[in-house]
């Protein structure tokens, strides 16, 4: 259950980077906590719909688009983790996890498995919305932002910040999370400079709204996943030790 506390402030420069309208599909068994989310969101000009489970929820995916999902982790039938991979192998939009599992390990299998935040139960009603917030704006200021911004290459794979899609150098497009996409990109905008954990949050999650520190690393270990040749001894991000991390690549624009 949430804990009560006044609506925040709203500044103007949050509100003109927040998609107008943002639909929202939240994904919870209970009734009431369902209800309360719907007011929430709706409260802060946001559309939502609500869904019980996965079976609900592809039915309601079927039909309609959102821009960010709220997924409880701890669903009847099918659980949310499950109901994150789903979603995460069949498209790139938001998912914040809800759930109880107070448990760090918890916290980085939600992450590990596609999630781009996740907060735990009980939770403050203020920071879960500053967390929506943070989410519908990254994804809209790179949305933005891309039309001045051409693709990258490195190492023959291709990163395009206006489709947001990651290419290996076969041209098989590699699937990637909002949160995976953000860290390559800001490596690959910063190739063989350290970036601390502290630098890499306030690129890719706006500060303090964002994800605990660790999920970085969490994140970081997917990125590698998908673009490492070897995962043992990592030749594009490399960790440095008390410093953080580093891209080790020539970048190039795409003419």
């Amino acid at each position: 259950m949430a804990t009560s506390h006044p609506p925040p402030a709203r500044t103007a420069a949050l509100e003109l980077t927040v998609p107008p309208q943002a639909r929202i599909l939240i994904v919870e068994d209970d009734s009431d906590i369902a209800g309360m989310l719907v007011d929430l969101v709706k409260g802060h000009g946001f559309q939502a719909v609500s869904v019980a489970g996965g079976t609900e929820m592809d039915r309601v995916l079927a039909n309609q688009s959102f821009d960010l999902v709220l997924l409880d982790g701890m669903l009847p039938g099918e659980d949310g983790f499950s109901i994150c991979r789903r979603l995460r192998s069949s498209g790139r939009t938001p998912i914040l996890m809800l759930t109880a599992l107070r448990e760090d390990i918890d916290r980085i299998l939600g992450l590990e498995l596609g999630a781009d935040d996740y907060v735990t139960k009980p939770f403050n009603s203020r920071e879960l919305v500053a967390r929506i917030k943070n989410l519908l704006r990254r994804t809209s200021d790179h949305r933005e932002s891309a039309a001045e911004l051409g693709p990258l290459t490195f190492s023959g794979w291709k990163i395009d910040p206006r489709s947001r899609q990651l290419f290996d150098a076969e041209g098989a497009q590699v699937s990637m999370t909002t949160a995976e996409f953000d860290l390559l990109w800001a490596f690959c905008c910063h190739p063989n400079k350290v970036l601390t954990r502290e630098q890499l949050l306030a690129m890719t999650h706006a500060g303090s709204a964002g994800p605990i520190e660790r999920s970085i690393d969490a994140h970081i270990s997917r990125v590698r996943q998908k673009i490492e040749p070897n995962l043992k001894d990592p030749t594009f991000i490399k960790t440095v030790r008390l410093g953080g991390y580093l891209f080790a690549s020539k970048v190039e624009r795409i003419a």
